[in-house]
């Protein structure tokens, strides 16, 4: 008698008393279909699911474990905090030694908040240039996502540069009425919303490596037109670099382009898989933060004493020499590997990579914007994801999202993976 499928019962138990069986709507499996899976325990690149079957983790909780699941010096750090006390509501000497090692590593910040959620980050930092400014404008681009904030679920608007729509049901449209969402690596349109705005933009904010696209490039110039423009009319450039921060390297996205923002949004690797995240940019701006100045932030848990363990130990191992060239080492080796398997059986495959973060297309030619990325075949994907799955590869259930390689990722491991996907492209070949 066969036994049952222990993600299926707990799945039946959870819809029972949480919406969708989930608290993250990816997680429900809704794009790819099927059952997701529970996971039960996790080490090293791998974790295992409630029927006990093991996966090659490509997801890393969404991009925080750059170590892999379980590091021994992340784990002594947090272990040593637990016994010291979960939360105080109150300063602590770790904090500061955070902040110090943020700051260090990201030029562009002379002052940081630490926060729970990138949400809350993005949130604030959006509060913030508002307050800085005195204006009310925003730009954002499509396919990028910047947290659940009401101001920043935001689709496009009916014609060019025209103010959004809400996605989701409880946004009040009044509140998107101050927020333009452009098209991702289009200049000109950039331009004409900067020239019929300019004036009243408090800021534009900007995924420069987009992972909530799956994996997508802001062009170098059009990168930097988004600086210049910023700086000719007064906006704050804000540079979300939750998924990028530590991710694509040491000193991030902005690190990879050359370009300054004036705001940076982190979160993920700097909380090493435990709640946090941050936001900072130069004094003078951050200095307009309660308790100094008039813009309102605060928060119960912000600075968590095991958290702030688990995020300074990460930021410890990935400031060590080598680290990143080793991590990217064996990123391109995955894409590498998994788009000669593609070529070889004939299969229309493009990826991409940087530092720890890849992201991969059903097509011949990169993407360059939100509205490419829609026209990827979702059942070659879903037929894809589950191929992987069934071969134990776990990587994430929605073609819209990046994937991530850790430290802890073998050569074995992306072997094996690659060799995975040759059999799914072979399988549905043509020839």
């Amino acid at each position: 008698m066969p036994t049952a499928d222990q993600n299926d019962i707990l799945f039946d138990r959870a819809r029972a008393v949480i919406p969708g069986g989930v608290n993250s709507p990816v997680r429900a499996f809704k794009a790819v279909g099927g059952t997701p899976r529970f996971i039960r325990r996790a080490e090293g690149a791998y974790f295992w699911d409630a029927n006990d079957k093991r996966y090659i983790d490509y997801i890393g909780s969404w991009g925080p474990m750059i170590l892999g699941h379980g590091h021994p010096a992340v784990v002594e750090a947090v272990q040593k905090a637990v016994l010291e006390g979960f939360s105080y509501g109150a300063p602590t000497e770790r904090e500061i030694e955070l902040a110090e090692a943020i700051l260090a590593l990201v030029p562009s910040m002379e002052m940081v908040r630490l926060v729970s959620s990138g949400t809350e980050a993005a949130m604030s930092a959006l509060r913030l240039a508002r307050g800085a400014t005195g204006r009310k404008h925003i730009i954002k681009f499509e396919g990028c996502y910047h947290g659940h904030a009401d101001a920043l679920l935001v689709k496009a608007g009916s014609g060019l540069a025209t103010f959004g729509h809400p996605t989701s049901a409880g946004v009040p449209p009044e509140v998107t009425q101050h927020t333009l969402v452009l098209e991702y690596n289009n200049i000109a349109q950039l331009e004409e919303a900067f020239a019929l705005h300019g004036n009243d933009i408090a800021c534009l904010m900007i995924e420069a490596i987009a992972g909530n696209m799956n994996f997508v490039r802001a062009a170098p110039e059009f990168a930097q037109r988004c600086r210049d423009l910023c700086t000719q009319h007064g906006a704050l450039l804000v540079f979300d670099e939750v998924m990028t921060g530590f991710r694509v390297g040491l000193n991030g996205a902005q690190g990879v382009l050359g370009i300054t923002p004036d705001l940076t949004v982190l979160g993920k690797v700097i909380g090493g898989g435990m709640p946090l995240a941050a936001f900072g940019g130069p004094r003078a701006i951050m200095e307009q933060l309660a308790p100094l100045g008039p813009v309102y932030q605060a928060g119960t848990l912000s600075g968590n004493p095991v958290a702030t363990a688990c995020g300074l130990a990460t930021l410890k191992e990935i400031a060590k020499p080598g680290f990143y060239e080793a991590l990217s080492k064996k990123t391109q080796s995955l894409v590498a590997g998994l788009k000669a398997a593609a070529a070889a059986e004939g299969q229309p495959f493009n990826a991409d990579s940087e530092g720890g973060m890849f992201g991969f297309f059903l097509m011949n030619e990169l993407p360059q914007n939100y509205a490419t990325v829609m026209t990827t075949d979702n059942a070659k994907f879903n037929a894809l994801f589950h191929g992987l799955l069934d071969r134990g590869v776990y990587i994430a259930p929605a073609l819209y999202e990046a994937g991530f390689v850790s430290a802890a990722h073998s050569d074995d491991d992306i072997a094996a993976t690659i060799e995975a996907a040759r059999q799914i492209f072979k399988a549905s070949g043509t020839h």
